[in-house]
């Protein structure tokens, strides 16, 4: 459409107000011909689960299909392999849009969207990635012109309602600008990242400014088709492409929004965008334009042509583009009327529709039950049972008026109440039970944490669990969630963005936040009659936006408090709640959870934190609360012993509450299918050794506010000794007979005491391997990969408890290529192992830090964490990845068992070496957020233990190598060629070659 032809396309407020405001409609149903109905979606249970739960997206496509007054929102509709998925989209030729992910089960995905293309059916195909380094390996090695578009998922939701949009935005384009003249936003981004972090932002933006224009005249009883003459927001790669698109539609540009750097005449252009930008000026002065870059030498030249110019590195980038559509881009509901036709109420959800019916006069019920716009207005938002329910009877069915709005209401609340079993709902003081609801307050996304809860507790609701075990209360314990949205509130009532994104200062931030006056007053209201209802001891648990994402699960990084919650004055109860909600948010800003993002793809910017308060599991023994047994349970086992295999699972058990296996302390590891192979109790030293010696608990005592501000936890640890006088080691523990030389069940002879859980595990006293067996499997099933499950038991109580606290992704991530190892003599390597976790080749390394073996003591480890520290902020600041050798645990938070470092303390490591004391064997790290940061970034990790002469180590040849630098217990070598690190994980086994060393013979097996 050339410049001429346009003069004849109406702008779109002439458009908008001979339509809208002269009543003509008739136009509007033309608009947005061809519509997204149904996806068909090519992924695992988990994925469908967070596309369709997290962040209430069905909510959001809901109320948007509701504006639009159409029939229904689109449907979801998954499978799992790309056969099933073929032949569903051939057979029913109803899908409109295919969705699919990187891992499906019988195909490669581009060979699955090949298939596609060349079959009779003709649907968009997207795929939805969630890693770079996966999509890197795709975009570098594979032909990708069969999909229609590549996005990346971030943990935001509104990625699927971006993708819809940008599909039905680009096929209506013409056809809706020809037909009605609407207006079109042009964004121009090449980086695939960049755009699916801004294409969802950017129509949040836009869907929320047409709402508030069109809500200004219009209702849903009218069945206007109002959010249709919404801008069209037109996503280009190119610069040809872009001026393509500005070339036909210029006279409907409402606005662009550009990078600078693209391709232009199939060349990388560094200045692209400007000159686009000023070519747009020329002849259109009054378009606003905004131009993004990560460096600001363009700014000046950028506003001397009438442009706006924004670094894209800038901490409150989305606040600014929001602020810079809000300026220059110029821009809600069932409406009660009465019979004249007159306004008299509103309702935006069905809580409010029912809240709205208990005071609405009858002749107001009369007049929209008439037309059936209660049953309509619940279509449009996917309410299809209810909406039929109501729809079969008509208002002469009813004795009165006032029975109908009593039908009307019950009708409401209980399927308000049905839809609530196994799924996360709006929080209500009424309809919470203090023993089983999973609610939210706030209307943004749940975060990591409470996703994964959600999931969990749908596949136990769905799954009848609770029949298998009928004596057992299997449950996700009651909980609120407050979403990301209260901590956005949080931060812009008491002004504190600014500050916490420029401020590198822990204290600074943490007394900011803390003594920040506002809170938002509904959730304050909110959390106040939560309090009213649960009256036990709560833990306040962080759930930020990218936390237990399935690559960079950001395990550990932000921080739990645990609460009495048993003041007798209310309100000092609520006051230590606020307190520790704050204390979760100061977390999301500390030096080290800054640290932890820049080792990943994401920006402290995109990081929210949404709050999970839950029930503790436990019972009160004499003034401290604890579970009789807590642990975590991996679905994959780096380290089976025969029979085991690695899909056997791990757990690790201990008595008190959890802490002390996520830190990596001492616990009872077992596989769940072999539940009596107790391997680290295999002689009476290693049992003795490995024992859990102490348990953390949470005491009950009032706590002065002033005292919790400053305390960092209120947990303590309490010898195994005052376990015995509380009653708790009945089930758990045996007893070390000096006299006999050997441990017996339980606690009838006198002697030190050994957590073994043997009348548990032997006995099955009660079933915690099958338990744990089975909701492994489920949990793997449902989310298409191995998984970690963090849970807690007591066995005191009346009704036995099984909790469960946590369910996250455990990806195992494998390059295709496998290595031979057995190619090597002793003497061309450094180490040895059959423990390894990883897979593949590392051969980028040309640097060691080692703990000096000879000098190293137990007493001196923290100083060695130091040491390490230091080397590691060196190397990174210098860009070199390094191999780490060290004594002991990695990551221990006993400094008798290991070196006690930080992930962030480590972070440059580009692969791991544990080895055993001289002294004594210690089992390997199973800190539980230690081996989540070493799997999602990827790190090489090897563990010797030379002291059961398992694997190799040469600390002699290590020792003799010049450092480059040297400290009291550690030092630095660097060598001119690399340190090849080579891993079969599938057999488990590992080499670091020793630099220099070419292909060498076949000797390993003699190892």
């Amino acid at each position: 459409m050339n410049i001429k032809e346009e003069k004849n396309i109406q702008s779109f407020d002439d458009f908008w107000i001979e339509q809208v405001y002269g009543t003509r409609i008739q136009g509007f149903q033309d608009l947005m011909h061809y519509r997204i109905r149904d996806i068909l979606l090519v992924s695992s249970l988990y994925d469908l689960y967070l596309f369709e739960e997290d962040g209430r997206l069905y909510e959001l496509i809901r109320n948007e299909y509701q504006d639009l007054s159409l029939n229904h929102s689109p449907e979801l509709t998954r499978v799992s392999s790309g056969k099933e998925a073929l032949q569903l989209a051939s057979q029913e030729r109803r899908f409109d849009l295919i969705i699919t992910t990187l891992h499906i089960e019988d195909m490669n995905p581009i060979y699955f969207a090949k298939l596609v293309k060349e079959s009779s059916i003709d649907i968009p195909v997207v795929l939805l990635a969630h890693d770079n380094k996966e999509l890197k390996y795709l975009l570098i090695n594979k032909n990708i012109d069969v999909f229609d578009q590549i996005f990346i998922w971030q943990g935001d939701f509104r990625i699927i309602i971006g993708i819809v949009k940008y599909l039905e935005d680009k096929l209506n384009l013409d056809h809706d600008c020809k037909s009605a003249g609407v207006q079109i936003i042009i964004f121009i981004e090449n980086d695939i990242k960049q755009y699916s972090s801004f294409l969802p932002f950017l129509y949040n933006e836009i869907l929320n400014q047409s709402e508030k224009l069109i809500s200004e005249g219009i209702n849903l009883t009218h069945k206007f088709l109002r959010m249709r003459a919404r801008p069209k927001i037109i996503l280009c790669t190119t610069y040809d492409e872009a001026w393509k698109c500005f070339d036909k539609y210029q006279n409907l540009v409402l606005g662009v929004i550009s990078d600078i750097e693209f391709l232009h005449k199939e060349k990388l252009d560094p200045t692209a965008g400007i000159e686009i930008a000023g070519n747009i000026k020329k002849t259109h002065s009054d378009i606003p334009i905004l131009l993004l870059s990560e460096n600001d030498k363009y700014k000046n030249g950028i506003e001397n042509i009438g442009a706006t110019f924004l670094l894209k590195n800038s901490p409150q980038l989305f606040d600014k583009i929001r602020k810079f559509i809000n300026n220059n881009f110029g821009f809600g509901d069932f409406i009660f009327q009465n019979k004249k036709g007159e306004k008299i109420a509103s309702a935006s959800n069905l809580r409010e529709l029912e809240k709205q019916l208990k005071v609405i006069p009858e002749e107001s019920i009369e007049y929209h039950a008439e037309r059936n716009h209660f049953s309509n207005w619940l279509k449009a938002r996917t309410e299809f049972y209810l909406a039929h329910k109501l729809r079969r009877r008509k208002v002469s069915d009813f004795e009165s008026l006032e029975d109908l709005r009593n039908t009307l209401i019950q009708s409401l609340r209980t399927y308000r109440k049905q839809r609530q079993r196994g799924i996360i709902t709006d929080f209500e003081k009424e309809s919470f039970d203090p023993d089983s609801s999973f609610a939210r307050i706030g209307g943004g996304s749940l975060g990591g944490k409470a996703r994964g809860l959600g999931f969990l507790n749908w596949l136990i609701n769905n799954n009848n669990l609770k029949e298998q075990f009928e004596d057992i209360n299997i449950y996700v314990p009651p909980a609120v969630v407050l979403t990301t949205q209260v901590f956005d509130m949080f931060l812009e009532e008491n002004h504190l963005t600014e500050i916490v994104m420029s401020s590198t200062d822990d204290k600074k931030i943490f007394d900011k936040i803390i003594s920040a006056k506002k809170f938002p007053r509904k959730t304050l209201n909110q959390l106040e009659e939560f309090l009213e209802i649960m009256k036990t001891p709560l833990a306040v648990r962080s759930s930020s936006l990218l936390e237990d994402s399935q690559y960079h699960p950001f395990a550990g990084v932000y921080k739990t408090y645990m609460l009495p919650n048993n003041h007798p004055n209310p309100r000092l109860r609520l006051e230590k709640l606020i307190l520790a909600i704050k204390k979760v948010y100061a977390s999301t800003y500390t030096k080290s959870s800054r640290k932890y993002i820049t080792h990943t793809s994401y920006r402290i910017e995109e990081e929210k934190m949404a709050v999970v308060i839950q029930k503790m599991v436990g019972n009160n023994y004499n003034n401290k609360y604890y579970p009789d047994i807590a642990g975590v349970a991996k679905s994959y086992n780096f380290y089976p012993i025969p029979p085991q295999e690695p899909n056997d699972g791990i757990v690790s058990a201990v008595l008190g509450l959890g802490k002390t296996v996520v830190e990596g302390g001492n616990a009872v590891r077992f596989c769940p299918k072999y539940p009596t192979d107790l391997i680290q109790f295999y002689s009476i030293n290693d049992s003795l050794n490995n024992s859990q010696r102490e348990f953390y608990a949470l005491p009950l005592n009032k706590i002065p506010l002033e005292e919790f501000a400053k305390k960092e936890e209120l947990l303590e640890k309490y010898k195994i000794e005052d376990a015995e006088k509380d009653g708790t080691l009945n089930l758990i523990a045996s007893t070390f007979s000096a006299e006999n030389d050997m441990i017996t069940d339980g606690l009838s002879r006198n002697g030190p005491r050994v957590i073994t859980f043997a009348p548990i595990l032997k006995h099955d006293y009660f079933p915690i391997a099958k338990i744990l067996r089975l909701l492994l499997e489920l949990g793997a099933w449902g989310m298409g990969t191995p998984i970690e499950l963090e849970f807690a038991v007591n066995l005191s109580s009346e009704n036995k408890e099984f909790g469960l606290l946590q369910m996250r992704p455990f990806i195992l991530y494998y390059e295709e290529e496998e290595f031979d190892i057995n190619d090597y003599s002793k003497d061309d390597l450094i180490c040895y192992s059959e423990q390894v976790m990883g897979n593949g080749l590392i051969n980028d390394v040309f640097d060691i830090v080692i703990v000096d073996f000879d000098k190293f003591e137990r007493s001196n480890s923290r100083e060695v964490a130091d040491e390490v520290t230091y080397f590691n902020s060196k190397l990174i600041n210098e860009k070199r990845p390094y191999l780490l050798i060290g004594v002991g645990r990695w990551g221990t938070m006993d400094p008798w068992l290991g070196i006690p470092v930080n992930w962030e303390q480590i972070a440059g490591a580009r692969a791991i070496i544990e080895s055993s004391f001289k002294d004594i064997s210690v089992e390997p790290s199973q800190g539980s957020h230690f081996f989540h940061n070493i799997i999602s970034f990827s790190i090489a990790y090897l563990s010797i233990d030379l002291y059961k002469q398992k694997g190799l180590l040469d600390w002699n040849w290590l020792l003799k190598q010049l450092p480059e630098e040297k400290k009291n217990f550690t030092r630095l070598i660097h060598f001119d060629t690399p340190v090849v690190i080579k891993m079969n994980g599938k057999k488990n086994k590992g080499i670091v070659i020793k630099p220099g060393i070419s292909e060498g013979n076949n000797e390993l097996n003699n190892f």
